[in-house]
């Protein structure tokens, strides 16, 4: 598991590479918090190169969508596979997130 940072245009990307669980989960929080702490307020996460989120992994996401809106910023969501789109439709989180297919339909979207 790694997570890849970019800045583009005033846009933080955050690629994450393997899982999104429990064991890793406050690492991207920390990595996120940073970045807005330094004054990023539009951020993409990138699923490309995500096989699995748990549960403990949608909360974080959750929890930073929070965090990121109450400082005025934006979170979008790429590349998640065919099982991810269905996690985040089954769970209903597809309606809290603005879910690209590509992580430069995201960046586009700002």
């Amino acid at each position: 598991m790694s997570f890849t940072v970019k800045h583009e245009r005033g846009i933080i990307t955050l690629g994450v590479d393997g899982q999104l669980i429990v064991g890793n989960r406050h690492e991207l929080k920390q990595k996120v918090l940073d970045a807005l702490e330094g004054g990023g307020r539009r951020f993409v996460i990138d699923f490309t190169q995500t096989g699995y989120i748990d549960s403990s992994g949608l909360g974080v996401l959750v929890s930073l969508s929070k965090k990121i809106r109450e400082q005025g910023g934006e979170l979008r969501l790429a590349g998640l596979n065919e099982d991810l789109q269905t996690l985040f439709e089954l769970t209903k989180l597809d309606t809290l997130f603005t879910i690209t297919r590509t992580p430069q339909e995201a960046v586009a979207s700002f």
